[in-house]
């Protein structure tokens, strides 16, 4: 039975009858696999580094906590306002990518991370769903109005934030931003010629880094020639997968946690394959895919350009990243530091997708022909 009466008129009421809880259930059910992994992963992370037991397991509620709340109120945004958020949070990202360059301290050979107190901050995580928006709005505005330079400005802010990106560096962000705001450009009407155009642009990009950025060309040479290179992690991932089999070893029985430097964060996926084996993967698997089509879904009857542009753009983001993540851990990507989305370890992660998240449902919610007391809600333009 549902809290709220469809005659209630109140903010929560309207919210609830009109949010998508196909989206809203499938995100808390990741949220709570997440708890469950991190819960049974950290402990050991943690004494093996000198830290209490549950520090980290501490340290995720709070972020999950500060995460649901911040999804919760930009959910409750109307599309002008989540405009509004986005370029602003694009601005400020830009200031803070500068910040960490200058600021920031060198930890293996990479500058991505921004001290303030005992919280490190990194910027790169707010700038994915901020510079969707932003370059969903710049799309938009220029095919309401052709004479607004829209593309082109989306065009220098994408090399602004790929040069920042690759400042630090971090490849594969840069490589994630470059293919949400390439398939946006597409969706905005990008002509094939162009797209090939990017295509070879793309590819000529990644055989760049490969010759000029050596941690690049390790970790693609480690992936493409295992036996002349250390693959520990990557090893004991894929072992984890033998051992946990089809149902798994059990909750807590697991080994490789013991062993796995990143079991909390970024290899996380391979203590739930070793002890929940392949059926709850399967699981976790499914749920982002319903969550992104769900969502694609939601756009079928959409006509606001801005809307579909940040709403696939912001699914496409988040599907891409957690696919990264899987393949890493199943050997079919080379090692890229990218979390688990909602399940790994990670504060900056968690709130930046808790924000992007929390865009995709306000965007989509069914209010502009909801009134209370109506049984049907039907989609209408926002």
């Amino acid at each position: 039975m549902s809290t709220f009466s469809r005659t209630d008129n109140s903010i929560l009421s309207t919210w609830w009858w009109t949010v998508d809880r196909w989206l809203l259930m499938s995100i808390a059910l990741l949220i709570t696999i997440g708890i469950v992994l991190v819960f049974g992963a950290s402990p050991a992370v943690a004494e093996r580094i000198g830290l209490s037991s549950f520090h980290f397991v501490e340290r995720q509620v709070f972020f999950l906590a500060l995460s649901v709340g911040v999804m919760f109120f930009v959910s409750l945004m109307t599309p002008v306002m989540v405009r509004r958020t986005g370029v602003v949070l694009f601005a400020l990202c830009l200031l803070l990518l500068v910040a960490t360059l200058l600021f920031g301290p060198e930890v293996k050979g990479a500058q991505r991370w921004l001290p303030i107190g005992s919280f490190t901050l990194q910027a790169s995580e707010f700038m994915k769903p901020a510079f969707i928006i932003f370059t969903a709005w710049m799309f938009s505005e220029t095919s309401r109005n052709p004479d607004f330079p829209g593309w082109k400005i989306s065009m220098a802010s994408f090399v602004l934030v790929v040069g920042l990106l690759i400042a630090q560096p971090d490849f594969g962000q840069t490589i994630l931003v470059s293919f949400v705001w390439g398939m946006q450009l597409f969706m905005a009407g990008l002509a094939w010629v162009w797209v090939g155009t990017l295509i070879v642009v793309g590819l000529g990009g990644l055989l760049l880094a490969y010759l000029l950025l050596p941690h690049v060309a390790n970790r693609i040479d480690r992936f493409f020639h295992p036996e002349n290179a250390d693959t520990y992690q990557v090893d004991l991932a894929i072992n984890s997968f033998r051992n946990g089999g089809f149902l798994g070893t059990g909750p807590g029985e697991g080994v490789v946690k013991m062993r796995l430097p990143d079991a909390h964060s970024d290899y996380i996926f391979a203590v739930a394959g070793e002890e929940f084996g392949v059926v709850v993967c399967l699981l976790i698997i499914g749920i982002f895919g319903v969550i992104v089509i769900r969502g694609l879904v939601n756009l079928l009857k959409e006509q606001d350009m801005f809307t579909v542009l940040a709403v696939a753009g912001l699914l496409a983001q988040f599907g891409i990243q957690a696919f990264i993540n899987l393949a890493v851990n199943l050997s079919i990507l080379p090692s890229k530091g990218m979390t688990l989305p909602f399940i790994s370890y990670g504060g900056s992660s968690m709130i930046a997708l808790a924000i992007g998240m929390g865009m995709i449902l306000s965007l989509t919610r069914r209010y502009s022909q909801y009134k209370p007391g109506q049984t049907n809600l039907s989609w209408g333009k926002r």
